[in-house]
C-alpha cells in the first residue's frame, strides 16, 4: 500500500453516533457537571475560606482530599451494588446524596465540620459516577464507544470552565456558602432526567457482597492518603503519621492476600492482565497523580503567590478547563487518524512540558501568555483523559464491566488525591527550605516542577501495548483493511 493511500485509509471519517447512546451520554453528564463543578469552585475559594476558618490556606488541601478520599473508599462497592439494585435506582440515589451533602458544606462553620460534609459528598459521588459510566458502556455499542466518551465529557467539562469564574464572583461580591448551593437545581433536574430516560439495568451479583474486602480496602487507602495528607506538616503527632501509613499498608497487604482466595472481590486486580486495561490504568494512574495537583496549586498561586483575587484567578484558571472542553470533538478522529500508541506516547509528553511550563507563571507574565499556556495544556490533556477512559474497556467482557468501572474509577480518584497530597507536600517542602511565609512564587515553582514529572513518566509507558491497540474501537483496522 502507498504512503498516500495509507494516510486515505487512516484518514478520519464522520462518525455517526445514535441518538440513544448521545441522550444517555448527556443525561450522565448532568451527574459529573456537578461534581466537576463542585471540585473547581471549592478550589478558587478555598483562600476566602480558610481565612474564615481561621487556617493556613495550605491546609485547606484537607477540604479537596477529604472528598477525594471518601470516594476511594466507597467507590470499590458501586459495581456489586449497581448489579445489585439496579443502575438507575443506584444512579439517582448518588445524586440525592450528593445534593445534601452539598446543602450541608454551605452550612459549615468549621474545617471539621466542612471536611464530614466532603465526607458525604464523597459517598455519594462514590455510586454516582462510576455507576453513571457503567450504564453508557452497556447501552453504547462498542463502535460508538469512543463517541460516547467524548459525549459524556464534553458537558461534563462545562463543570471546569463554568467553576473558576463562577466560584471566583461568587466568593468576591457574595458568600462562599453559595457555591455549595448551586448544586441543589443541578442535582433537582439530574434525578428527574434520570428516572425519566435511565433504564433500570442490572446483572447477577458475581457473589455475596465482599464486606471484609471493604473494610480492608477502606482501611489501607484512609491509612495511607491520612499519612500523605499529614506528612511532613505538623498537623498532627509524627507517631501518629508513621501509625496510620503502616496500619494502610498492613491492610493493602491483607487485602491483596483476601483478593487473590475471594472469587469475587470488590476490586478485582486479575483485570490488569487484560492488555488494553492494564496498560491504560497503570499509565492513567501516573498521569492523573501529576494533573490532579493543579485543582490545587493553580488557583493558590494566583491568589497567594501572585495576590489577585479569587474573581481574578477564576477567570485565568478557567483556561485549562476551556481548553479541555475545545478538544472534546476532535478526540476520536485524533484517535482514528495517530491510533492509540503514538496518541498516549506523544500526546502524553506534551502534556507533562505543557504542565512544567505552569512552574514557570511569575505576577509579571502577561495574563494573554498564561492563557496560552493553560489552554494549549488543557486541549492535550483531554485527549490523554479521552484515550486512557476509552482504551481501558476495549477488552472487558461484558460480565466483568462493572468490576472493571469499580476498580478504573478507584485508581482515578486514588491518583487525584494522592496528587494533590504531593503537590501540597512539595509546596510546604519549598516553603520550609526558603522561609516563606505567605508563600512566593518559588515555592510554587518547585511544587509543579515535581508533579510534572508524573506525566512525563506516563507517556512511555504505551509502548508497552500493540501497534494496533484499540483501532477496533475507532474503526481504524477496518479503515486500513479497507
Amino acid at each position: 500500500m502507498s504512503e498516500q493511500s495509507a494516510f486515505s485509509a487512516n484518514k478520519p471519517l464522520r462518525v455517526v453516533t445514535s441518538s440513544r447512546t448521545r441522550l444517555t451520554a448527556v443525561i450522565v453528564a448532568c451527574a459529573l457537571f456537578m461534581q466537576n463543578l463542585d471540585s473547581t469552585v471549592i478550589a478558587t475559594a478555598l483562600p476566602t475560606m480558610a481565612h474564615v476558618f481561621a487556617v493556613p490556606p495550605v491546609r485547606m488541601n484537607v477540604a479537596l482530599t477529604s472528598y477525594l478520599l471518601s470516594l476511594a473508599v466507597f467507590i470499590p462497592a458501586s459495581g456489586w451494588i449497581a448489579d445489585r439494585y439496579g443502575t438507575r435506582t443506584v444512579f439517582r440515589a448518588a445524586i440525592a446524596v450528593f445534593t445534601v451533602g452539598s446543602v450541608l458544606c454551605g452550612r459549615a462553620d468549621t474545617l471539621a465540620f466542612l471536611v464530614a460534609s466532603r465526607v458525604l459528598q464523597g459517598i455519594g459521588g462514590a455510586m454516582m459516577v462510576p455507576v453513571g459510566r457503567l450504564v453508557l458502556l452497556r447501552t453504547a455499542p462498542r463502535s460508538e464507544l469512543v463517541a460516547a466518551m467524548a459525549w459524556l465529557t464534553m458537558p461534563s467539562l462545562l463543570g471546569p470552565v463554568l467553576g473558576p469564574p463562577v466560584g471566583g464572583f461568587i466568593v468576591t461580591y457574595f458568600s462562599w456558602r453559595w457555591i455549595f448551593d448551586i448544586n441543589v437545581p443541578i442535582g433537582c433536574l439530574g434525578i428527574v432526567l434520570v428516572t425519566l430516560f435511565i433504564p433500570d439495568t442490572r446483572e447477577p451479583p458475581p457473589g455475596k457482597f465482599d464486606f471484609l474486602g471493604l473494610a480492608l480496602s477502606g482501611i489501607a487507602l484512609a491509612g495511607v492518603m491520612f499519612g500523605l495528607e499529614t506528612m511532613g506538616r505538623a498537623v498532627v503527632p509524627l507517631l501518629l503519621t508513621d501509625g496510620m501509613i503502616a496500619i494502610g499498608l498492613a491492610a493493602a497487604l491483607g487485602y491483596a492476600l483476601h483478593a487473590w482466595r475471594h472469587p469475587a472481590p470488590l476490586l478485582d486486580f486479575s483485570l490488569l492482565k487484560l492488555p488494553c486495561f492494564g496498560v491504560a490504568f497503570c499509565a492513567m494512574m501516573l498521569f492523573r497523580t501529576g494533573i490532579g495537583a493543579i485543582p490545587f496549586l493553580l488557583p493558590l498561586m494566583i491568589q497567594v503567590g501572585f495576590g489577585d483575587s479569587a474573581v481574578e484567578s477564576g477567570l485565568i484558571t478557567f483556561a485549562s478547563a476551556a481548553g479541555a472542553f475545545v478538544m472534546k470533538p476532535a478526540a476520536q478522529y485524533a484517535l482514528r487518524l495517530f491510533g492509540f500508541r503514538n496518541t498516549l506516547l506523544w500526546n502524553g509528553l506534551i502534556s507533562g512540558v505543557m504542565l512544567a511550563l505552569c512552574a514557570a507563571f511569575r505576577p509579571a507574565w502577561p495574563v494573554a501568555a498564561i492563557y496560552v499556556v493553560l489552554l494549549v495544556g488543557g486541549f492535550f490533556r483531554s485527549l490523554q483523559f479521552t484515550a486512557y477512559n476509552t482504551l481501558a474497556y476495549g477488552d472487558v467482557p461484558r460480565s466483568k464491566m462493572s468490576a472493571a468501572t469499580s476498580l478504573y474509577t478507584t485508581g482515578q480518584q486514588l491518583a487525584a488525591t494522592i496528587g494533590i497530597s504531593t503537590g501540597a507536600l512539595a509546596l510546604e517542602v519549598a516553603i520550609r527550605m526558603t522561609g516563606d511565609r505567605p508563600p512566593r512564587p518559588i515555592d510554587f515553582t518547585v511544587a509543579f516542577v515535581v508533579v510534572a514529572c508524573m506525566p512525563l513518566v506516563a507517556g512511555p509507558i504505551a509502548l508497552l501495548m500493540p501497534r494496533n491497540a484499540g483501532d477496533d474501537l475507532t474503526g481504524r483496522r477496518t479503515a486500513a483493511s479497507g
